[in-house]
Parts: C-alpha cells; structure tokens; sequence
C-alpha cells in the first residue's frame, strides 16, 4: 500500500505526528508551505489564521511534488484553526481531485473537539468516509503515553486495511 501524508504544521504538532506516522508505514511526507508565512505567536497568530479560516483563503503554497494516483491512501494531516482545517489544506484540497481515494485524517488542537475539522478535510476531498481518524490535543508541546498510544493504534489500524 502506497500513502501519502500531506500535512501543514504551523508549531509542529501535526509535523511531529506526521513523522511518527510516516515512520510506521513507510509513507511519503508532502509538507504544505505558505508562500507567505503565517505568525505564530500571540494575538496576531489568532485573528490573522481564524479571520483566514472564515473567509475560506487559499494562500498560495511553495512547489510540492504529489499526484494522487500514485497512492492508494491519502493522510491530511492538519491543525485545528477556528474550528476547521488550515488555509493551506484548502489551497491543497481544492488543487487536487481526491475523489475515489482512500483517506484518513490527523487533526491536532490546543484543546476541544476536532470533529468538524474532520468532517470538512473528508467533505472537501470528496470521500464518503474516512479509513481512520486521529485527534490529538498538543502531541508535541505536551507528549503523554495515551497519545502515543493513539498514534500507535492509528498506524495499526491503517496496517491493517486492504484496499
């Protein structure tokens, strides 16, 4: 099984996650880049990605190398933003026709529910359903066994699909 996790990290949460999961399945790693930077710290990194978020931008990414039909599953690995995905996920989702694959999705949060985020990274690839779904809240900034564990049982739980 081929796969490909695609992923944006703003703190390196999602990277962190990506990698761990990248690792366990031997999974190419597509990094999405915002020709334009986002900030990363105080106020400014609120309203600029939440205002970001609501209007539905699509910043425009630095070159990445994917084409869907080269894999049989598609990770997208984002933070959670405003209650959704990120501006450069969108840029991605809407760039590349994902319908008729297999995804599955990695969301992280400073806290709360990601579900929505979720629900609109599988509704604007064009999937039904997803394979799996991991949620974590700070796996990097604030690392505990049950989150290892949760990305352990995400990777067994792709191993253990058949396309």
């Amino acid at each position: 099984m081929k796969t490909a996790i695609v992923y944006y990290s703003l703190q390196g949460n999602i990277r962190y996650v990506a990698e761990k999961v990248a690792t366990g399945l031997s999974a190419d790693l597509i990094e999405l880049k915002p020709v334009k930077t986002y900030p990363d710290k105080g106020m400014k990194k609120f309203i600029w990605g939440g205002s970001a978020v609501m209007f539905k931008k699509k910043p425009e990414l630095e070159s990445y190398s994917f084409n869907a039909s080269d894999y049989d599953l598609i990770i997208l690995a984002s933070p959670v933003w405003a209650g959704s995905f990120t501006p450069p996920m969108r840029t991605f989702l809407e760039d590349n026709d994902l319908s008729g694959k297999n995804i599955a999705v990695i969301c992280s949060s400073a806290g709360g529910d990601s579900k929505k985020c979720a629900d609109n990274m599988r509704a604007l690839a064009g999937a039904d359903s997803l394979l799996a779904e991991l949620s974590l809240v700070d796996p990097k900034t604030s690392p505990s066994e049950e989150k290892e564990k949760k990305i352990s049982d995400f990777i067994d739980k792709l191993r253990a699909t058949s396309f």
